[in-house]
């Protein structure tokens, strides 16, 4: 089918978290428990859930794919056309809301938000054609952020960078450089930290994951630019302080990371939330990272430069996570097979 149309920090944080975290487990720990789910995607970027089946989006083709668990056989249930990738952006995150998928993606002009009608059941899932919802939020070769949600209140959330102009970010009614919320068909809810407008945080650099814990707290993971990357609490009209500050600033009009970690260790992508931890896919750490977030000192990291850079990772209706690699995007090396759809227990 082809479519056309609570703010807190640890103490320990103000000198960086690394001190203070438990020494890595050696290269491959964890790894006997992964299993190969599918294999032979190229450029995969999000992954999302629905009635038990699961679909996962193609940056660069802007393929939707429906995954077959038993077997590994992929489906291919639309393509997007009106998808222009194009270094960082291309067709990004998906979600599952009031009976659409919506995607954000870039086109030949912007990046927007569109959604679809989703219908069927696993091995048969079905997309209507696709409504613009959000349209003229800058898109660039870099910094386009992508990550929807689907939050516990009913909204949307979007996750939007800087497209390479940091300035944005410091602009309160730019959507760009922000995490957007709107109600489902795109527009405002009246409750926004700002009146008719979809900016719901601000002062971000490139925002990639977004996940809430049980009692609604919203997390979101963030690229930094060579000093330090971040895991934030994400409260409504809060300034994140890109790119006056980066990391932990100690400055009360910016708020701060809960933690942070060098890009070389990190590049946090997608996030997922289970029993009181959050699990981050980081791209160049190669590693899949878990935080207590009742103390973020307290980390584990799994599949340690094992299955190369990682791009997302999903909490699936068996309680088990999903974790996509990300070798295709032109900064990984590819191995055989490469990408693939991992499948490890949630600890």
């Amino acid at each position: 089918m082809r479519i056309t149309r609570r703010g807190w920090l640890a103490g320990a944080m103000l000198g960086g978290l690394s001190a203070c975290t438990a020494p890595p487990p050696p290269p491959g720990a964890g790894d006997d428990e992964a299993r190969v789910i599918a294999d032979g995607l190229e450029v995969p970027w999000s992954l999302v859930f629905h009635e038990g089946a699961a679909l996962v989006s193609e940056r660069d083709s802007g393929r939707i794919l429906e995954v077959s668990e038993q077997d590994g056989v992929l489906r291919e249930v639309a393509v997007l056309e009106d998808v222009a990738a194009r270094g960082e952006g291309g067709l990004l995150g998906l979600a599952v809301l009031d009976g659409h998928l919506y995607a954000y993606l870039t086109a030949a002009q912007d990046n927007r938000i569109v959604r679809m009608p989703l219908s069927g059941t696993a091995a048969s899932l079905a997309l209507g054609a696709p409504e613009t919802i959000v349209d003229g939020i800058a898109a660039a070769q870099i910094h386009d952020g992508g990550r929807l949600g689907a939050g516990p209140d009913g909204m949307l959330y979007a996750t939007v960078g800087d497209a390479g102009s940091p300035d944005s970010a410091q602009d309160p009614g730019s959507p760009n450089g922000a995490i957007l919320r709107m109600m489902p068909d795109g527009t405002a809810p009246a409750d926004n930290s700002r009146a008719g407008s979809l900016v719901w945080s601000w002062g971000h650099r490139n925002p990639q994951g977004i996940a809430w814990d049980a009692d609604g707290t919203m997390y979101a993971s963030e690229f930094g630019q060579s000093s330090w990357d971040e895991l934030n609490i994400i409260e409504p009209g809060a300034n994140y302080g890109w790119p006056l500050v980066e990391g932990v600033g100690g400055q009360g009009r910016f708020r701060d990371p809960i933690a942070q970690w060098a890009p070389a260790e990190a590049s946090p992508s997608g996030i997922a939330i289970a029993e009181g931890t959050v699990h981050i896919a980081n791209l160049r750490g190669r590693r899949l990272r878990s935080v207590d977030l009742e103390d973020p000192t307290r980390q584990r990291e799994r599949l340690v430069g094992t299955h190369g850079r990682l791009r997302d990772v999903v909490l699936a209706p068996d309680g088990s996570l999903w974790v996509l690699t990300g070798n295709t995007d032109g900064r990984g090396d590819p191995a055989p097979g490469d990408d693939r759809i991992l499948r490890i227990a949630a600890p």
